[in-house]
């Protein structure tokens, strides 16, 4: 199990790099207009005016999947499935954030507010709300791995 959750790991980090690439392009395309100052409504219609709104939300949509193939693929017993899909999960965006200090610098605090999700629609919060999910969803695989090996 420790090989299986090590490599599951490394997806997660290359993950979450693949993703901070991907803003790091978006950024460079886009207008630098923050969401701070912008409303909803406005960020859907710049990202659709660029054409990237649904190319974003469908990229989203892979990604869970791909996270979710990776739990299926690797746990055997359910509760194992369930506690590798928050693991890879929390690990893909605590090194999504991390990456992206270390590419640009970005975010500036972990109260910076950040577009966690396009789907349905945008998702916002600091920085900080989405990594400490990341922590309780690693507690919780924790959890769930040692209940696993216990049935």
């Amino acid at each position: 199990m420790k090989l299986r959750m090590g490599l599951v790991t490394l997806l997660g980090i290359a993950l979450g790099y693949w993703e901070a690439i991907v803003v790091v392009y978006l950024r460079r395309i886009l207008p630098p207009l923050p969401w701070e100052v912008m409303g909803i409504a406005e960020f859907n219609n710049l990202l659709r005016s660029h054409g990237v709104l649904f190319l974003e939300q469908t990229r989203e949509v892979s990604t869970i999947i791909i996270l979710i193939a990776v739990a299926l693929l690797v746990g055997r017993k359910r509760l194992e499935k369930l506690a590798i899909f928050l693991w890879v999960f929390a690990i893909w965006d605590i090194f999504y954030y991390l990456w992206l200090k270390v590419l640009i610098g970005w975010p500036p605090s972990l109260a910076t507010i950040d577009c966690l999700f396009l789907i349905p629609g945008p998702w916002f919060a600091p920085v900080f709300v989405p990594l400490l999910a990341s922590l309780v969803m690693m507690g919780t695989a924790v959890f769930l791995l040692r209940k696993a090996r216990k049935s």
